[in-house]
């Protein structure tokens, strides 16, 4: 099929350019003529335009890069509201958690990926991780496709209208040295080597790239984990993993290998620069020094920590040390990369009892540019020619956001504003959220609640 390229202009009332907020710019975004199309890219940027050019789209408020959501696992939406009263702890969480992840089929996870995805668009994320392990039926048989369950969150993100990362997790263990459970078996491919065969043969897309990633040291056998950091060596892919979320994972490796999970990772060329560590909450001072020293970046989650009751990780020290800070909504008790940023900061003025550990510019940074790096799409997340048009707005007239001067967006926006004031999501030049409403999925609610009550029946 012949496509075209055609010349689209946005004006932005107030706009987000990494470091300050400027009023009045005018983008010039090529986009393909074919209707899937999501490559289309800002090729001009005209600061010092107080009014709208003949035939511009129209932002009115604040428009920030798309925001990207590097740690996600879909099914885990269906937990919403039903894990976040009671007692107990992430184990006693996590038994719930498999009890939803042994009732999805590929129909039923395309369906909540889907609604899940498109909630996510309509809080201004233009680009998830999706951190996938349940890849087999119940009991561990494979599909007829083997790679069905992966294919339906890609399948998900592109009629969401957003891009993914989907990051096939090697998961082959209950425990150090120990054979998967009853409710694991469907996420375990027996070995790295069949892991690694299987997810070969997934073929990246115009809105999604392939990456890898180790669940965790518990559940990749030490002797293993070379080979899928070799597997996204080979193919310079996103390499995320799990990293001591929880004390007992770190007591477990220190008894099983006598180092820290981190050690562990290093000593077997799991770190580097396409690396990022999910969580990284319970950490030594040496291991600080390896993930930052190695350029390992650190993916924080503070909804779902806080959640889960995980605790706060050392994100401060981690950046110092030169691990790049990216940010997820993981188990989706709320999806909010707004809430994900000023978390962090909150968290770290909790734990310290000082104030302003990042600028905003750098927890815009975390939610844009770094966040999109980890996923593997390095020209997404800033507003200048060349970048891919993905673009979110921020309405500054809200209950949330009016009062505070234009100028002072980006702080509003962080400090203030919810995924509820995200008025317009625009995915490689075109619109996915126009004025809050989605325009690829329509009735995110009522499609949210048929995927979630069909998963609990």
């Amino acid at each position: 099929m012949t496509t075209t390229e055609r010349t689209r202009t946005y004006w932005l009332e107030h706009a987000w350019l990494g470091t300050h907020v400027e009023p009045g710019v005018a983008l010039t975004v090529s986009v393909s003529g074919s209707a899937a199309g999501r490559d289309g890219r800002i090729t001009a940027v005209h600061q010092g335009t107080p009014a709208p050019p003949p035939g511009a789209e129209i932002l009115r408020g604040l428009t920030l890069p798309g925001l990207a959501n590097a740690h996600s696992h879909a099914f885990h939406r269906a937990l919403r509201g039903t894990v976040q009263v009671g007692s107990g702890t992430f184990w006693t969480w996590r038994e719930v958690m498999y009890s939803v992840a042994d009732r999805l089929t590929p129909e039923s996870y395309h369906e909540l990926a889907r609604a899940v995805y498109a909630e996510m668009a309509l809080a201004g994320i233009t680009a998830v991780g999706e951190f996938h392990y349940v890849h087999h039926a119940p009991g561990g048989t494979p599909y007829a496709d083997p790679n069905v369950m992966g294919e339906a969150l890609i399948e998900a993100a592109a009629e969401a209208g957003i891009r993914i990362t989907l990051l096939d997790t090697c998961y082959l263990s209950s425990g150090f040295g120990e054979p998967p459970g009853a409710h694991q078996l469907r996420f375990s491919d027996g070995t790295a080597e069949a892991w690694a065969e299987r997810c070969s043969v997934l073929k990246e897309r115009d809105h999604a790239r392939i990456g890898a990633a180790v669940h965790s040291v518990r559940a990749v056998p030490a002797d293993q984990l070379a080979t899928v950091a070799r597997w996204a060596e080979e193919r310079r892919a996103p390499l995320h993993v799990h990293l001591s979320e929880q004390t007992a994972e770190n007591d477990g490796c220190r008894e099983a290998h006598g180092r820290t999970p981190a050690r562990l990772l290093a000593d077997h060329g799991v770190l580097g620069p396409r690396t990022t560590g999910v969580h990284n909450t319970h950490l030594t001072d040496e291991d600080i020094a390896l993930i930052g020293g190695s350029g390992t970046g650190t993916c924080m989650c503070p909804t779902t920590e806080r959640d889960l009751a995980d605790g706060i990780g050392p994100a401060a020290a981690l950046q110092s040390a030169g691990s790049p800070l990216s940010l997820g909504s993981d188990s989706h008790a709320v999806i909010d990369l707004l809430e994900e940023a000023r978390a962090m900061e909150l968290n770290e003025r909790l734990r310290t009892r000082t104030r302003g550990h990042w600028t905003t510019a750098a927890l815009l940074r975390a939610a844009t540019a770094d966040g999109h790096a980890a996923l593997g799409w390095d020209d997404t997340g800033t507003i200048e020619a060349g970048a891919r048009a993905d673009f979110t707005t921020i309405a500054l007239d809200s209950v949330r956001t009016a009062g505070p001067l234009p100028r002072l967006g980006a702080e509003t926006a962080v400090f203030a504003a919810t995924a509820a004031d995200v008025r317009h999501t625009i995915v490689g030049g075109r619109h996915v959220v126009r004025d809050g409403a989605h325009t690829l999925v329509p009735d995110v609610p009522q499609a949210l609640a048929r995927a979630v009550s069909a998963l609990r029946a």
